[in-house]
């Protein structure tokens, strides 16, 4: 009897442990479309905000929000020893993606910044080799390889294919999330991924909300319906809600493979910003699109 139970357990263990990849790679992939909004948002907000005041108020309201939910839920503080990392994840994604994204939006289209999430599906990779220890398969590094090309040649040829003085701002944008990423997903194995990004932001808030006074100072804000609609959705969109689904999935399905997923996310955010700002693409989008998709594919399949 103990054999024949143990023989049927088994399947029910593997079908609990693929509900639960399915589950995560579903919540990875709903993150990339929160993101994918980001970019159109951040235009938007830039309408009635200044760069640094857009960054310092989408933080503090951030923060309020999952601030609120910890205080709601009684959670408790996380142990000493995460704390390195949440301020990883703070510098990275809280502060330091925002700040440098929206500045670079100042004179960079939207197709053009999508240039920097072309190439973070294979940094953030690389960066979960170096400091988690992932080993994926060398199958998986040439699709994730040929996507960030993929992404990379058509968004670059979307924007004209000319350098602006905003790509080291992305550049730089692209390395600290990277790493806030794989921080993230590495902590979110130990704790729920919203109270990785939840603490994150609450560990900026001191220093969030004094810059968002100071900035607002020097910045004054002029509200409209498309200001305040971008401020919104960067704040509780990108920044909270996009993040949760984000370092769920990472943990459920393993940082390389969720950060691969991010190659839609450039031709999703070329796609608003054609039905939110107007802007034009290229014929090249659907060919891009499918190669980008068979990239994805193998990415998932991939040993590791």
């Amino acid at each position: 009897m103990k054999t024949q139970s143990s023989a049927t357990a088994v399947p029910a263990i593997a079908v609990t442990a693929s509900r639960g990849r399915n589950l995560g790679t579903l919540q990875a992939a709903l993150g990339v479309v929160a993101f994918s909004l980001t970019f159109p948002a951040t235009a938007w907000g830039l309408e009635g905000f200044g760069p640094w005041s857009l960054t310092a108020v989408r933080s503090v309201l951030a923060a309020l929000i999952a601030g609120g939910a910890l205080l709601a839920l009684r959670v408790p503080l996380p142990a000493r020893r995460h704390w390195p990392g949440l301020a990883v994840v703070a510098a990275g994604v809280v502060v330091g993606f925002p700040l440098l994204t929206t500045l670079a939006l100042q004179t960079s289209t939207t197709a053009h910044a999508a240039v920097v999430v072309g190439l973070l599906p294979l940094t953030t990779a690389l960066f979960s080799a170096l400091r988690v220890g992932s080993r994926p398969s060398r199958t998986f590094w040439a699709a994730a390889l040929a996507g960030a090309c993929a992404v990379a040649a058509f968004t670059v040829q979307q924007s004209g294919g000319a350098l602006s003085s905003a790509d080291l701002c992305l550049f730089g944008a692209l390395l600290v999330c990277a790493a806030g990423y794989t921080e993230g997903g590495r902590l979110a194995r130990v704790m729920p991924g919203w109270q990785v990004i939840g603490w994150a932001l609450t560990l900026c808030l001191p220093l969030s909300a004094p810059a968002a006074a100071v900035a607002l100072a020097l910045e004054p804000a002029h509200l409209t319906a498309h200001s305040v609609a971008g401020l919104l959705w960067v704040a509780a969109g990108s920044q909270f809600l996009g993040l949760v689904l984000w370092y769920r999935g990472m943990a459920a399905v393993g940082i390389p493979k969720a950060s691969q997923l991010q190659l839609a996310q450039p031709l999703l955010t070329l796609v608003w910003s054609v039905l939110l700002l107007g802007e034009r693409l290229t014929p090249a989008a659907p060919l891009t699109a499918a190669a980008v998709l068979v990239c994805i594919a193998v990415t998932q399949r991939a040993r590791g």
